[in-house]
């Protein structure tokens, strides 16, 4: 499988994709330029949230969407903006990195330490009434989080801890954590994921040049190779779910790294997404 580059490196940082018809496309973030982007028929747009950070952004089931930033929830009607912040958060020495809805269409917003501050991330879930609820701590980088299609299990990436890990969900919460799959350090850290319709988990790996696909066991059952060495995250998308666009990033490299850095790719590795949950607020 060969990757097709979609739009060459129109970003520093590229992150967090989501496919959804309600903006009519891929949509995802551009980080410190705190930009939304969105991929549609007639070319890229980009909409700048009144923030520092982009971390990651969700369609909403009312319209409009939901982003956050680097500690500001920002919420839109309409599907190209404008947004405005609707809640802060005391997130203390993090900022939010990476997130999704739970099946029920609750936000999930996880976090990361910065300035070398050790494991004071977190994951906060919030509900359609806006109310916050911790349901994990002790987190360095909070990356991906997908569900699997009955919703009975939950995958998570915490990238310093060099694997993916699995919960069960009973009644709506992650319990039972355990060891999904570990990635050996040479081929990269774990990053974003997302979770297609036959159960197997996709793993974007940063500095490993390649996003992983495994089994519902955890088996290996497919590497998709980027060009580029920081591969940020993916999502399934398209008509009929069965494009796996890929993030990836230019954050701290040379400037003559040499390479088509933060673009976002595309390929069909012959499996079919599911659709995005939409944020319930």
């Amino acid at each position: 499988m060969t990757p097709e580059n979609l739009t060459g490196p129109v970003c520093v940082h590229a992150e967090a994709p989501v496919w959804s018809p309600s903006w009519g496309g891929v949509r995802w973030v551009d980080g410190e330029a705190a930009d939304l982007v969105t991929l549609r028929d007639d070319g890229i747009h980009r909409l700048h949230l009144d923030d520092d950070y982009a971390a990651f952004v969700r369609p909403r089931a009312s319209g409009g969407f939901a982003a956050f930033g680097t500690r500001t929830l920002h919420l839109s009607d309409s599907a190209d903006g404008p947004a405005a912040p609707a809640l802060r958060f005391d997130l203390g020495s993090a900022r939010f990195n990476d997130g999704t809805v739970d099946p029920q269409g609750r936000l999930l917003a996880g976090s990361m330490a910065t300035d070398d501050a050790g494991a004071v991330g977190r994951v906060i879930r919030l509900t359609a009434e806006l109310e916050q609820r911790e349901v994990l701590s002790g987190v360095e980088v909070s990356n991906g989080i997908g569900f699997a299609p009955d919703g009975d299990l939950a995958y998570y990436v915490d990238t310093t801890t060099g694997g993916v890990d699995v919960f069960d969900v009973i009644d709506g919460e992650l319990t039972g954590r355990r060891r999904f799959v570990g990635i050996p350090d040479d081929q990269g850290m774990p990053d974003g994921l997302t979770v297609a319709a036959d159960g197997s988990v996709w793993v974007a790996l940063w500095n490993g040049w390649a996003v992983h696909g495994y089994s519902p066991e955890g088996a290996l059952i497919a590497r998709i190779p980027l060009p580029v060495p920081q591969v940020s995250a993916c999502a399934f998308g398209g008509d009929d779910l069965g494009t796996l666009f890929i993030t990836t990033s230019a954050q701290g490299l040379d400037r003559d790294h040499g390479t088509e850095a933060g673009s976002l790719f595309a390929v069909r590795p012959g499996v079919r997404g599911l659709p995005v949950v939409p944020f319930a607020g």
